[in-house]
């Protein structure tokens, strides 16, 4: 490595307070070791975010060219990540974002000076109608936003023009679970109603799904487009069909509230499901035939679910009492990895389009950033999956 650039790279890292050990770790492209997953920091003052692809080392030129190519195809999911990342980032004190598929992304810091920053836009604030957002999910073309709110309204925005499209009513309480299929809108609230409504036809149209004896609070469709689950306090998981208004399926195993709820996108019918803080478990069930299938007690409340798009491998957030984030590899449920940082519980997580990397907010008001799964390995993989470099505040 040029010695001119690593001294300026120490002079960056002490004036950030990084760690001096992250020079020859993470930092420098030269050392970097196949297959080690790394996890960007957030340094100084300012975010800089750094995704780490650790096999760039070991692809030939042909595979780099398909790479970038691959990485102009999917512009439309990087747009769409990136209106995440800003309005995601709304109230916490973070001007800019820098972009994560930027060539300079294996550096540990970014400069605003040398690099294109995303600048971070407001979509809408609620308070000036006495309201508040409760809940946001990203429509599959991730052009709409939907913002469920404390009164009970269900909001669709345009993202890209910045303009509220349609407001929803029905609900009588809070919507904190949402959950797109297509054109279709499912919402989930506290008044323990699950309504579903194509968003291009009349509100009088809605489907209302009653199962739930307590607050609706996670909502998820399959992947095939024919089933959602939800989760609710009562500490029930139910299946619904496309068509039915009544659950197909009820699973009661859990003993305490069902937040975290992920379909498979490796295993058709796989459904996973993490219970609150008196169960702290981790459940799979196969939904084709109704069967209970694995569990472990992950040792603290699961408040999220996500699977890796390229890996059969799953990501959980956890609160009370440890506020860590687990990498899980199924159908063996080895924990490949355990990342801390928050200091609170993990309340909201959300996948990068290239399914690499995840972002994650707790009650401590911190956005984090992290490399948890990857596209592909090499053949002469490290044996360490994780090395942890988390100088994150």
């Amino acid at each position: 490595m040029d010695q001119e650039y690593e001294r300026r790279l120490l002079r960056q890292i002490n004036h950030q307070n990084l760690p001096t050990e992250c020079v020859s770790a993470t930092c420098s492209p030269v050392s970097v070791k196949s297959g080690d997953r790394f996890i960007p920091t957030r340094a100084g003052s300012n975010w800089s975010i750094n995704f780490h692809y650790a096999n760039e080392n070991c692809r030939s030129p042909s595979q780099n060219h398909k790479s970038k190519d691959a990485s102009s195809d999917s512009s439309k999911d990087a747009v769409a990540y990136a209106a995440l990342l800003r309005n995601e980032l709304l109230g916490a004190g973070i001007e800019t974002v820098p972009d994560p598929h930027t060539d300079e992304r294996r550096h540990a810091a970014l400069s605003q000076d040398s690099h294109s920053l995303f600048r971070v836009t407001r979509l809408c604030d609620l308070s000036v109608d006495g309201d508040s957002v409760t809940s946001v999910c990203w429509n599959e073309r991730g052009s709409l936003v939907a913002v469920g709110t404390h009164k009970g309204y269900v909001q669709i925005w345009d993202a890209a023009g910045g303009r509220k499209l349609t407001s929803l009513e029905g609900h009588s309480a809070r919507v904190g679970a949402l959950a797109w299929n297509g054109e279709q809108l499912s919402s989930g609230s506290r008044d323990r109603v699950i309504l579903q409504r194509d968003i291009r036809n009349p509100p009088s149209a809605e489907r209302r799904l009653q199962g739930h004896r307590q607050e609706v609070c996670g909502l998820k469709w399959s992947p095939d487009h024919q089933h959602l689950a939800s989760g609710g306090n009562d500490n029930k998981l139910l299946v619904w069909n496309s068509s039915s208004l009544l659950p197909v399926q009820q699973y009661s195993d859990h003993l305490a509230a069902v937040k975290a709820i992920a379909w498979s996108p490796h295993q058709h019918g796989l459904l996973a499901s993490g219970g609150g803080t008196a169960d702290r478990c981790l459940r799979f069930w196969n939904t084709l035939t109704g069967q209970a299938l694995q569990s472990t007690d992950t040792g603290s409340q699961v408040c999220n679910l996500a699977w890796s798009k390229h890996a059969n491998e799953l990501v959980s957030t956890h609160g009370y009492s440890q506020n860590q984030i687990l990498v899980w590899k199924y159908p063996s449920l080895t924990q490949v990895a355990k990342l801390t940082g928050h200091s609170y519980r993990v309340l909201y997580l959300a996948v990068s389009p290239d399914g690499e990397a995840i972002v994650t907010g707790a009650g401590d008001e911190t956005l984090r950033f992290w490399n948890v799964f990857s596209k592909t390995r090499c053949t002469k993989e490290s044996k360490s999956v994780l090395n942890l470099f988390t100088r994150i505040r």
